[in-house]
């Protein structure tokens, strides 16, 4: 069948994926030719949905609109796409439309589905001939592949060849354990029959397509929740090449629970029904359950006790718990029949309050009635009756002597914060006087008393609000106190002893006695977020310069808050601590979460810059604060001391009456005008005017040249902390006296009477 002539053809250029890192920006370039026999009016825009709308900001599709005549061909459109910078690593999808409603109604719009992939900012920048993949199906944060564990999940590797070289390319997924997947490269045809080959990479010629099979197998016992796992694609050719890819993953929530119950014995006499319940988890959450019983009959004639009362079981695994069923009360036991029966269910919550089934298993016990030769026993008891009546008169006197039969924790190990409850029954109680609860830990602890001299104090006979009392009365004088707590919540070793003081007087053979019991606790200590590396990316700075500082912590989502700090040698701090503040271990500073990163329960965080305006030797920390309400802190330092340098210093002039040549001449007399000027800082450096002393940093000087002036004026300048050379200038002076005015020889007087002397004649000779 002949294709469909279309007259309007469109050029793309890339016309496959793209690809881009956070923050970068992509550009699409499009080209429309109208191969139709009219003039056209052409709508270049987008379809896409949220998450694409998420991932570049855009309110609204960008429209180009486009205006060609027949056989004409349009300019470049260009399209440009800005990743966000916090925008995850994934493959988004995108539709570009071409319409011309107008003019070619029956042959538009022309649709062109493309995808953008976001590329991890560890992966190496793609180049024009580099191989690039991409995953089939593509995920991203908000389109993730549901996992069935009744078959491996199966994603398709398209693995692009673009150099003009055979490569081989291999995959892995470093972030996961061999029993999570299993990659499948396509036959060689070098495979045959009774010919063992393991294909262990895909082989593509220059500029071809290849796939590779990833299938995803978690164990059974893998917990629900989203799973990002990293793909990573090595190319033989260009093993430094990074290529990089996430799969999200999603294990749906799976809360099976099998519950079956067992009867041991279940006919009894004399003796305690015995059951055994049987749990399985087959789901993949932890569970942590509860277990009761719920009366079926009209009376609950029947006392129960579960071991253990509560069960945790993880996924794939199971637990039995050991039921006991006693009928009650004594006078209830049938004389004739089959016997009676006592009808139970088994009662289950979830402390998490997670799906239960529908349903749970139910119960009997039958209760056999009583032997005919009770009968036999009831004459016998007639006959005994004086005697009995006097056993009571001795009983009155010498009343059953009380009985502290166990005393013990509600849970024996508990986490910080939580409260310990304890657990105790008693025979006889109203032979109690007091009780004394004692405490041994590492702080001490006031002892708690509870009088019984006008019966069950008040704290323990009254629950607070709903709640059941923690005390009951059982069978007569048993006393059965559950889940009484102590106050005691601090992390460390407990042993607590119950004292149980009798009545004075109570007994006429007997005096004040003491009945106690010890038990142990141990309260660990909550979890808190730890700091697995903290470094800066140097050793040594310039004042002026960021220090960038690199740290990562586990647990993220326990921290409350950051804080940096600088101490030097001598103890002095480098400034006010820095602090980052987290809401719920979410980074609540913009600046910050532009840095960091949060990846497999850890939180990576890269080049946050801090400001070095103080010179000297610091040693950086940072404390992770929890945001439990735990006291415990954990801090790493950078591994080796940061050393701050001041900012060099120069001489930039020095001169005198505005000349800089080091060997000047001064006529006496005159001025001499010093200036100088030195780049620095003033509280690092020490200028000195020789032989005139300190100085400041600038200035100028004026000087009257006479026989007292220097030969020399040197200007010295000294780094105060030693780290960096001095420097100096100086001139050398050579002075130059005032000249002295030649003398002027006495005039004698002229004689009288004599002519004036000739000068051109000779003078007398002398006599």
């Amino acid at each position: 069948m002949q294709a469909k002539f279309n007259p309007l053809q469109v050029y793309i250029n890339p016309p496959d994926i793209q690809f881009g890192m956070p923050g970068d920006t992509v550009v699409l370039y499009v080209i429309v030719s109208n191969q139709g026999d009219r003039s056209a009016v052409i709508d270049l825009y987008f379809v896409f949905d949220e998450v694409f709308q998420n991932l570049t900001g855009w309110s609204s599709s960008p429209r180009e609109s486009l205006a060609l005549d027949s056989g004409q061909n349009s300019d470049e459109v260009v399209f440009e796409f800005q990743i966000a910078p916090d925008a995850f690593v994934g493959t988004y999808d995108y539709t570009l439309v071409v319409d011309s409603p107008l003019h070619y109604p029956q042959d538009t719009p022309l649709s062109f589905p493309n995808k953008i992939k976001v590329l991890q900012k560890e992966q190496t920048a793609i180049r024009l001939n580099d191989p690039t993949f991409f995953i089939r199906p593509n995920t991203n944060p908000n389109k993730q592949l549901i996992f069935n564990f009744s078959e491996p999940l199966q994603v398709e590797v398209i693995v692009d060849n673009r150099s003009a070289r055979v490569d081989r390319f291999r995959l892995t997924c470093p972030d996961l354990d061999d029993d999570w997947f299993t990659i499948n490269y396509p036959a060689t045809g070098f495979e045959g029959q009774g010919l063992v080959s393991d294909v262990t990479a895909l082989e593509l010629n220059p500029g071809t397509q290849g796939q590779i099979l990833l299938k995803f197998h978690p164990p059974a016992d893998t917990l629900a929740g989203n799973y990002s796992p990293t793909i990573r694609l090595y190319s033989e050719n260009s093993p430094d090449l990074v290529l990089l890819d996430l799969v999200y993953i999603q294990i749906p929530t799976n809360y099976r629970l099998d519950i079956e119950l067992n009867t041991i014995l279940g006919q009894v006499s004399r003796s305690l029904g015995k059951y055994e319940l049987s749990l399985a988890n087959r789901g993949n959450i932890v569970r942590e359950l509860i277990l009761s019983l719920k009366n079926r009959d009209e009376e609950q004639l029947y006392t129960y006790s579960f071991d253990p009362t509560e069960v945790r079981l993880l996924p794939s695994r199971s637990a039995i718990a050991n039921l006991t069923v006693k009928p009650r009360p004594w006078w209830r036991r049938p004389w004739f029949g089959t016997g009676l029966i006592v009808n139970f269910k088994i009662e289950i919550q979830d402390q998490q309050s997670l799906p239960l089934p529908n349903t749970f298993p139910q119960g009997t016990l039958v209760w056999k009635p009583r032997p005919w030769w009770q009968f036999l026993l009831l004459l016998l008891g007639i006959l005994g009756l004086l005697g009995g009546l006097g056993f009571i008169i001795w009983r009155i006197l010498n009343p059953e002597p009380l009985r502290l039969e166990s005393f013990d924790p509600t849970n024996s190990r508990i986490t910080e914060g939580d409260e310990v409850a304890l657990n105790w029954k008693i025979q006889q109680y109203k032979q109690l006087q007091k009780l004394i609860i004692t405490t041994k830990g590492s702080q001490p602890i006031e002892p708690i008393t509870y009088d019984f001299s006008n019966g069950i104090p008040e704290p323990l006979s009254k629950g607070a609000g709903d709640r059941i009392p923690p005390c009951q009365v059982r069978e007569k004088q048993e006393l059965i106190c559950s889940n009484v707590k102590t106050g005691v919540k601090t992390k460390g070793s407990y042993t607590f002893e119950l004292q149980a003081f009798y009545r004075n007087n109570i007994q006429f053979s007997r005096k004040e006695q003491v009945a106690s019991k010890t038990t142990q606790v141990e309260i660990a200590e909550k979890p808190i977020a730890q700091v697995i590396n903290f470094q800066a990316d140097k050793t040594q700075y310039t004042k002026g310069q960021n220090i960038l500082l690199s740290w990562a912590i586990d647990r993220p989502f326990l921290l409350g808050q950051i804080q940096i700090t600088g101490s030097a040698d001598d103890g002095t701090s480098y400034s006010e601590p820095i602090t980052y503040k987290f809401n719920k271990g979410n980074i609540t500073d913009p600046k910050l979460q532009k840095l960091c990163t949060q990846q497999n329960q850890q939180l990576q965080c890269a080049n946050i810059p801090l400001l070095a305006y103080k010179a000297g030797k610091f040693a950086f920390e940072i404390k992770a604060f929890p945001n439990n309400g735990s006291q415990k802190t954990d801090s790493k330092k950078t591994e080796s001391k940061i050393e701050i340098l001041p900012k060099p210093f120069k001489i930039t002039s020095f001169t005198i009456n505005g000349s800089e040549q080091p060997n000047l001449e001064l006529n006496e007399g005159t001025t001499a005008t010093l200036r100088w000027r030195v780049e620095g800082e003033k509280e690092n450096i020490q200028v000195k005017l020789q032989p005139y002393g300190d100085v400041e940093l600038s200035g100028s000087k004026q000087l009257i040249v006479n026989r007292a002036f220097p030969t020399q004026i040197i200007l010295q300048v000294n780094d105060i902390s030693g780290n960096q050379k001095p420097q100096e200038r100086g001139f050398a002076i050579q002075f130059i006296p005032k000249p002295q005015p030649t003398p002027i020889p006495p005039i004698n007087p002229i004689p009288p009477n004599l002519p004036p002397s000739n000068p051109f004649k000779s003078p007398l000779p002398q006599r």
